[in-house]
């Protein structure tokens, strides 16, 4: 069974987190047996492969800016699609879900997974807006079988297209931890274990970064002896901006630590070592980056959205979006115990269940 996916940036190490759940889930159906090509945006990709783990690596030019290059790409990914002769077209994100009907136009069978609605983030105006919004209602009506990342947006869909029929809830997942010490690179840092806040995501207007740069500022002004406690901002963005810009000056005014986007041992040597991981968001589907720092046991401190909620912290773990003074406080609280380990339920985000469950919705829809 020959399956082509688009709609992601590309794997591997490629930012984004519908690049990581790429990047998890495909090598395992590869493992699995199935024949996968995934089609990268050849912008994204600082390597010259053709195969990964499993996976088919097909690189294609798209213009690199925000409004056209996913809605090009993806055009262009179908076509090769059907020249590949793909069984399925797995289709990811409501933005590249605006071509599902020409992939279904062109005879092949569409899978779709809705990571999210992104015409909630705060980038987009209203004509981006609009377009998303229709690629999220085509995805939803026009796709063979629809996969849905999180009980919210399955809720969502059925609410706004009546769509009950072939949709799958299937979580993202997290891999198991690689526990390690990283002395040399929290040298480099200045940073000491324990001693210090996490945020790992994009730097785009959502995440609300400026929002836990302030509250830091604020916590550690209040915490005796709190000086030594530092904020590390783990991330980038695709599309250097004004919000960019003024998020980094503001965080090396503020004394942050950026390390850019990292992954690797770099990454897992802060994951585990931090007091908590802090995601202060106004938009997630369901954030892997929480689940990552879950899965090492840290404390979370997270924006009380529904993506969020659905996770099913304790209360404390959780403060109302976009107050910065009840964020500050829940750091504060934080910076003052003892760093402590968290026990979390992580079985149902586990990705080899999660691939078989993908798997069956492949074999399912050739036999349809």
């Amino acid at each position: 069974m020959k399956i082509v996916v688009t709609g992601t940036r590309g794997i591997p190490n490629v930012m984004g987190g519908v690049e990581t759940h790429c990047e998890e889930l495909f090598p395992r159906l590869a493992e699995r047996g199935f024949d996968v090509t995934v089609i990268r945006r050849k912008s994204y990709v600082n390597d010259c492969l053709t195969e990964w783990k499993g996976v088919k690596l097909a690189d294609i030019e798209s213009p690199k800016k925000k409004s056209f290059e996913a809605i090009v790409h993806t055009f262009r990914a179908i076509n090769a699609a059907k020249r590949l002769g793909a069984d399925i077209v797995h289709v990811h994100a409501i933005g590249p879900a605006l071509l599902v009907p020409y992939a279904k136009m062109l005879g092949m069978k569409v899978v779709f997974t809705h990571h999210g609605p992104d015409y909630d983030r705060a980038k987009w105006g209203w004509a981006a807006k609009a377009m998303l919004k229709l690629g999220e209602r085509f995805g939803c009506m026009f796709a063979d079988d629809v996969v849905v990342i999180s009980d919210v947006i399955r809720n969502l869909i059925k609410r706004k297209y009546g769509r009950i029929s072939r949709v799958h809830l299937i979580y993202n997942g997290v891999s198991q931890p690689e526990i390690c010490d990283y002395p040399e690179y929290f040298a480099e840092l200045g940073i000491t274990q324990g001693q210090y806040v996490l945020g790992m995501c994009r730097f785009v207007p959502e995440k609300n970064l400026h929002h836990l740069v302030e509250a830091f500022v604020k916590a550690k002004e209040d915490l005796p002896g709190g000086r030594d406690m530092k904020l590390v901002l783990a991330g980038d963005t695709d599309f250097e901006d004004d919000y960019s810009r003024n998020l980094k000056e503001t965080a090396r005014k503020s004394g942050v630590v950026l390390t850019g986007f990292i992954k690797g041992r770099r990454l897992h040597s802060l994951l585990t070592h931090c007091r908590c991981y802090c995601l202060p968001s106004s938009h997630e589907g369901l954030p892997i980056a929480l689940l990552e720092a879950m899965s090492y046991g840290v404390k979370v401190v997270v924006s009380d959205i529904p993506a969020n909620l659905e996770v099913g912290l304790n209360k404390e773990d959780y403060f109302p979006v976009g107050n910065v003074d009840m964020l500050a406080e829940r750091l504060k609280t934080l910076m003052e115990r003892p760093l402590e380990h968290v026990d979390y339920d992580m079985g149902k985000y586990d990705w080899e269940k999660i691939a078989d469950q993908m798997a069956e919705v492949y074999r399912d829809i050739v036999h349809s």
